[in-house]
């Protein structure tokens, strides 16, 4: 997803009262959205570079704009230009653990709940990790 994308609702748009002269409209029809981010939901389960993407577009299934179908488009460009980019299971016997920790505080703008996730490996082989809000 483009880091300059700013992924928000109607609502918030409007009390901001940022402009949407770039035809962000709400969309009346669920289907083909709904479908789009609940395949790639199932898709994170080998892919968990797309995961937090995928974890904000779904937070808008019931509200959703143009701008969140743009954005879950790209992320199928992504998914179909790295096609071998899935969880790696490495035959190289390393007995190194390492474990990942990030936090951002407050860093949902609607509910300024925090995000954190970890990422824990086994040699080269990732072998954990999770995102929560």
């Amino acid at each position: 997803m483009d880091t300059t994308t700013k992924i928000t609702t109607k609502e918030y748009d409007d009390h901001n009262k940022e402009a949407t002269s770039s035809g962000d409209e709400e969309l009346t029809y669920q289907g083909p959205y709904q479908m789009i981010i609940g395949k790639l939901l199932y898709l994170t389960v080998i892919r968990p570079d797309i995961s937090y993407n995928v974890q904000t577009l779904s937070q808008f299934l019931q509200k959703r704009k143009k701008s969140h179908i743009d954005a879950a488009m790209r992320i199928i460009k992504y998914v179909k230009g790295k096609p071998g980019q899935g969880v790696l299971l490495s035959s190289n016997k390393q007995d190194v653990l390492t474990a990942n920790y990030d936090a951002g505080w407050a860093s949902c703008p609607f509910t300024r709940k925090s995000v954190t996730g970890f990422a824990i490996k086994l040699g080269d082989s990732l072998i954990s990790w999770k995102s929560k809000k």
